[in-house]
């Protein structure tokens, strides 16, 4: 399912995308962040994170955006190794798929859901 831009952010709506970048990146690694950007390699990751590097497109902008809200949802209310771990994790609600793909599949508000059904311990796993 693909957001309606009502649903969505549009770039500029949050931090520094560079910023945005580099929190993610340590956090989850450039190669996961390049997986759920939909980036052809990690060496682009790490490049989105220099702050004289070019930013990332408009629709890689936006899964990054919703990758960092859900990620710091996540960390402040479980801890950072769990949120990791949710993030790979194989996920029922996506049809045994990760949230990482989930996310670059541009399915967002679905990724959003099950990250606060998992927070509020509502899982069915």
């Amino acid at each position: 399912m693909v957001e309606t831009p009502a649903e969505s952010c549009q770039v500029g709506d949050s931090d520094d995308p560079h910023d945005v970048v580099r929190r993610l990146n340590d956090a989850l690694g450039a190669t996961l962040v390049a997986a759920l950007a939909g980036a052809a390699s990690r060496e682009q990751a790490a490049n989105w994170a220099r702050a004289d590097a070019p930013e990332p497109m408009p629709e890689v902008w936006n899964r990054l955006q919703r990758a960092d809200e859900i990620w710091s949802m996540l960390e402040s209310e479980e801890g950072r190794d769990v949120a990791r771990r949710w993030f790979i994790g194989a996920n029922p609600r996506f049809d045994g798929a990760t949230p990482v793909m989930a996310i670059r599949n541009d399915r967002h508000t679905e990724v959003r859901r099950a990250a606060q059904a998992f927070v509020d311990g509502d899982v069915d796993e």
